[in-house]
Parts: structure tokens; sequence; C-alpha cells
């Protein structure tokens, strides 16, 4: 099954989703399509904890 953009969570602060499992998250900055930077929480033991701001 592939996750889509639509099963991450949008939130107004990334840092306390960052908390959660300090050992496995990370805050990371991306471009996405349009040349915006967006930062995101990526998580690669549990891909339930993605996030995007």
């Amino acid at each position: 099954m592939r996750i889509t953009e639509l099963d991450m969570r949008k939130t107004s602060s990334l840092k306390s989703l960052k908390l959660r499992d300090l050992k496995n998250n990370k805050v990371v900055r991306r471009r996405d399509g349009k040349g915006k930077m967006r930062l995101y929480v990526i998580n690669k033991e549990n891909p339930r904890m993605k996030a995007k701001q």
C-alpha cells in the first residue's frame, strides 16, 4: 500500500510531533513541486508519524 500526501498530517507545530518519537523522527526541509520550501517530519521506522507544514 502506498501512502499518499493526503495521509500526512498538516499541523501548526512540527516540534510537538517531533517530540513524540525523539529517536527516529527528523525534521527536514524539502521543496515541493512549485519551488516552495516545506518542513516535513519523517520517520523511517514508523511512517504513521509523517507530517508536513
